[in-house]
């Protein structure tokens, strides 16, 4: 029997995949590393020096043969005779966190987070199917997510139907704040919860998350600066992932986006986004059931039987026929 041939597509993902175990062998553990990647600019990276107290930042280039790092990545760099720097190692992330380019395609935003804070607010109204969406990837990412609603000075004509569905997310087990960036309601209890943690504010454009920065950093404003803010739907002000050391936590600023897109995602992850089908998702008559149709779904005999929220089912089955579009 002749051997079979690998197309080219297997060749190039075996290669991809001895390129990475060779990067995961040879990557520096996180206590080797002097740096810490604090923002990212096209080719340069700003590096927070960790052998300076002072927590002074370098411009640095780095080696062509390396992995594109992202804020919060631990890096080893050395320092050029003009003052700049190179990297030369990034080690191995703990965790990242991804959000979808124009193509659909997920680009690594974020690395090495304690909780992702998932920002809506009372203006642009906030509907369960995008918070869906985050949640979904934070879930697959295996990170504690949290939802924080903004901007509650400013009420909602609908506020009945947000209370409901944030009672919704605490019931199954996610952490719920309500503040307002504003006159500072509410950040208190959220100050408390991120006490020592790395945290990533994610969320549309216009929910205020550079407002809400500002007002977690306090005393510290001058150091995050004088961020300006969008109304409602307005064009968002963050450009490129940004940490932040603040007095209670690290914090990275993420730009805003109107849509997470999950097309890449199978059925299987999505149930993995969703905590209360993980456990269903194995009870299914067919091992290949699609959880939409088929006879004998353990999921959706939950659901008609109301064990699973209908609102949940419904932005679930959404998900599905996107995924699948």
């Amino acid at each position: 029997m002749s051997k079979r041939r690998l197309s080219e597509q297997q060749k190039r993902r075996i290669s991809r995949q001895r390129s990475l175990g060779s990067e995961k062998d040879t990557a520096p553990a996180f206590e080797q590393c002097n740096g810490r990647v604090v923002s990212h600019y096209g080719r340069q990276l700003e590096v927070e020096d960790l052998a300076d107290d002072s927590g002074r930042t370098v411009r640095c280039h780095q080696r062509a043969n390396l992995p594109s790092p992202v804020t919060g990545d631990m890096v080893i760099w050395e320092k050029n005779a003009d003052g700049s720097g190179v990297v030369t190692a990034v080690a191995q992330r703990r965790n990242e966190f991804s959000r979808p380019d124009s193509q659909g395609r997920q680009r690594p935003v974020a690395a090495n987070l304690d909780v992702v804070q998932v920002v809506i607010a009372c203006k642009p109204e906030p509907f369960a199917n995008l918070i869906d969406r985050y949640l979904v990837a934070i879930e697959n990412l295996d990170l504690q997510a949290a939802l924080v609603l903004n901007k509650i000075d400013l009420g909602s004509t609908d506020s009945e139907s947000i209370d409901k569905m944030l009672s919704m997310y605490s019931s199954l087990g996610y952490p719920v704040f309500r503040v307002s960036a504003e006159t500072g309601a509410g950040i208190q209890d959220l100050t408390h919860y991120l006490e020592g943690r790395t945290t990533v504010l994610v969320g549309q454009s216009g929910v205020g998350k550079s407002s809400l920065l500002n007002r977690l950093a306090g005393d510290q404003q001058a150091l995050v600066g004088d961020l300006s803010v969008g109304k409602d739907k307005g064009t968002h002000t963050t450009t490129t992932a940004r940490l932040y050391h603040l007095s209670h936590c690290d914090l990275v600023d993420s730009p805003g986006i109107r849509e997470y897109n999950l097309s890449p995602f199978s059925a299987a992850q999505l149930c993995q986004g969703f905590v209360e089908l993980r456990a269903l998702a194995g009870q299914c008559k067919f091992r290949n059931c699609s959880h939409q149709s088929e006879p004998g779904c353990a999921l959706g005999s939950a659901a008609e039987s109301g064990a699973i929220d209908p609102r949940r089912w419904l932005s679930f089955q959404r998900l599905l026929n996107d995924a699948s579009s």
